[in-house]
């Protein structure tokens, strides 16, 4: 189980895809078993015009699973130290493991569900939304 606070890497986590293509599939996302924290807070971005980018935040201490559980969505990443991370979402069963302080960029196509999993619930003053102050906090 990941803490809030600690520094961690960006990585795909693969869910069990269960099923078979002639009946559909199910994928699970369970606490403390491939969700290494505890999920506080669970929401849904959707409907947004390609031309509009989400996310351009950073966050002090959430950290989140992001699944694209319909369309597409292209992620990056930036590091406290400047280290850049490109990840594409399309696999139902894939999410990305975003850590804390990390400035992330969505691009989603059209049809994009992206969920995500939040180890805390909402807090403003837990969001980094100006990118000049992020880069500041790489000391």
């Amino acid at each position: 189980m990941i803490e809030t606070g600690l520094m961690i890497e960006p990585s795909i986590i693969e869910f069990n895809k269960i099923g078979q293509e002639e009946t559909g599939y199910i994928s699970v996302a369970q606490c403390h078993e491939n969700v290494p924290f505890e999920i506080k807070r669970v929401f849904w971005v959707y409907g947004t015009p390609i031309s509009m980018g989400r996310g351009n935040h950073a966050h002090k201490q959430l950290i989140e699973v992001v699944v694209a559980v319909s369309g597409r969505a292209e992620i990056v990443l930036e590091d406290q130290w400047g280290k850049i991370y490109n990840y594409v979402l399309s696999d139902r069963n894939h999410g990305l493991l975003v850590p804390n302080m990390h400035w992330i960029k969505v691009n989603l196509a059209a049809d994009t569900i992206l969920v995500c999993l939040c180890s805390s619930e909402y807090n403003e003053s837990d969001y980094i939304r100006d990118y000049n102050e992020f880069k500041k906090n790489r000391n």
